[in-house]
């Protein structure tokens, strides 16, 4: 299974990116899909993810009223909409896909994309 991300880019503080994660697989709609980010010597960070159940979503803590995670199942696309972007946010970010209907640790997750990079600095 392929996870392919997208949108990545460098932005000034304040400003958004929307990043995209797609797949040709056809279990996306019963997959939880989720978003990590990981800087350079820190741990992968926890940071939204899109339940298979309904409309259900869940945001780390450090992203919550920033961030927005959307799903598309007939494009098999999951989204990352990042608002107000700070330099703190400067990460890889990966797309996950989870066999559980959610989850919100890197265990859990079944299949990673490659990354994508965004940077954030004035």
């Amino acid at each position: 299974v392929q996870l392919v991300e997208s949108g990545g880019g460098s932005v000034q503080p304040g400003d958004s990116l929307r990043l995209s994660c797609t797949t040709s697989a056809r279990d996306f709609a019963k997959w939880a899909m989720g978003w990590f980010r990981q800087s350079p010597g820190k741990e992968r960070e926890f940071v939204a993810v899109a339940t298979s159940i309904g409309n259900g979503v869940n945001y780390g803590n450090s992203v919550k009223g920033r961030f927005t995670i959307s799903r598309d199942n007939a494009k098999q696309t999951v989204y990352l909409q990042m608002n107000s972007l700070e330099p703190e946010d400067t990460a890889v970010y990966y797309c996950a896909a989870s066999f559980l209907p959610i989850a919100n640790d890197a265990r859990q997750y079944n299949y990673w994309g490659q990354g994508t990079r965004v940077t954030v600095s004035s």
